[in-house]
Parts: structure tokens; sequence; C-alpha cells
């Protein structure tokens, strides 16, 4: 799949739409299975189901943000808070002077934290997608049998979409991944190294494509009830 969208100016100008959709991704380690650009991967199939579904523009990715709690494995390239918040607000800047007022953040990066606060400087003009909240909806609904706490990286969720999405993406051996996180309580201080030797947190065994369809379809139902703050 794609993450650039095959926009002329032309077609933007053309469909005139009023709200635009930024996937916010991550270039970090998802352990021996999946690629380093996991997050990217996952925010962009949202993003683009979301912007089909509603007309909405849909922009390239940022595709490296905040992943210091990864920095221990190879790969990872980490931006910081103050960097990630600029960019994301020098875009919505530019596209306001492009008549484009209001922008949905997509977030595929738990470690992203700073992006809510951006949302909630914005005055109404950003809505943050998916929630912490709608992650779990999301999980049940699809029949997903573990919770984000417990499945916090490269596990059953992540690797689930990327088997639907992106299947040529992942690596053999993600049946026989299992890393369970344990207490996380000192993550954002200590970072992710003493809770995970192979840098997985979850349980990528129980994956499926299908689940990962399922986890697709009750994000777009659930991203409906954010309608209303755009429309505004």
């Amino acid at each position: 799949m794609s993450s650039l969208p095959p926009d002329t100016t032309d077609d933007v100008r053309d469909r005139g739409a009023a709200v635009a959709v930024l996937p916010v991704g991550s270039l970090e380690q998802h352990g021996p299975h999946l690629p380093l650009t996991t997050d990217t991967v996952i925010a962009c199939a949202v993003a683009s189901r979301i912007a089909g579904e509603h007309g909405f523009r849909l922009l390239p990715p940022v595709t490296v943000s905040c992943s210091h709690e990864h920095a221990a494995w190879p790969g990872t390239v980490s931006i910081s808070a103050a960097t990630l918040i600029a960019v994301v607000e020098d875009i919505a800047s530019s596209l306001r002077a492009g008549g484009v007022g209001k922008l949905v953040l997509v977030n595929g990066h738990g470690g992203n934290h700073v992006l809510a606060n951006v949302v909630q400087q914005a005055g109404g003009a950003m809505v943050l997608f998916p929630t912490y909240g709608e992650w779990q909806a999301a999980r049940a609904a699809a029949g997903v049998r573990t919770s984000n706490d417990e499945d916090m990286h490269a596990g059953e969720l992540e690797t689930s979409i990327l088997l639907c999405t992106a299947p040529e993406l992942v690596r053999p051996g993600y049946e026989t991944a299992d890393s369970a996180p344990g207490d996380l309580r000192h993550l954002l201080s200590l970072g992710l190294a003493p809770y995970t030797k192979s840098g997985v947190a979850g349980h990528p065994s129980l994956a499926s494509p299908d689940k990962g369809r399922a986890v697709l379809d009750a994000l777009a139902d659930a991203f409906r009830a954010h309608l209303p703050v755009l429309e505004r």
C-alpha cells in the first residue's frame, strides 16, 4: 500500500475539502517481525479510510516522531516533542492559509503524547483520533483478546492490522514472538528496554487479518462521533 496520496493540485482544487487528515506515525523498532514504519502504516490505513469515506483531503504522513522510549534498539529515530508540535502547527497554519480550516490528526504511535496538547490548544480546529478509549473499544468490537495495556507494542493489534493492510511487511516468526510487558509504570522514565528483550510487548501470536479488518471497521464507525466538531 502506498502512503502517498496521488492528488494533483487540480484534484485538490476541484474537491475543495474543508477538512484535512494528517497521519502521524513513527520510525521505531517493532520487534523482529514488524517494520520500523509500522505506526506510519497503521496511521495511513486509518487516515485513508476516514478521508475516503468523508471526502476529506488526505495528507502524506509524518514519518518520524517521539520514539525516545525505543532508543535502545537499532533503527529507531526520534524528534523532540517541540519539533513535532512545530511541524503539526506549521502544517495546520499552511492549510488554513489555503482555505482548509480543520485538521484531523490520526496518531499511530502511543508515545506522541504531545499531540493531545496541540489539539487542546487549537480551539476546536483539530481533532485527535483514535483516542485510548477508541482503540480499546475497537479491540473489543473486533474480538481482539488483549487490552491496550497488555498488548501495547508489536502485539496482537498492530500485527493484525498489518496482516490485513500490508501482509508483505510481516516477517515470519510472529506466531512465537509473544512477550508480556508486565508492569510498565516506569516506561516514560526508563524506556521499553527493561520490559522486553525482543522489543515486543504483547501477543502477536493471536493476530489475524480478519481482526485487523474488523479493527479498521470499528475505528471508521467510531470516527463519526467526531464529525460534529469538524462541521462547526
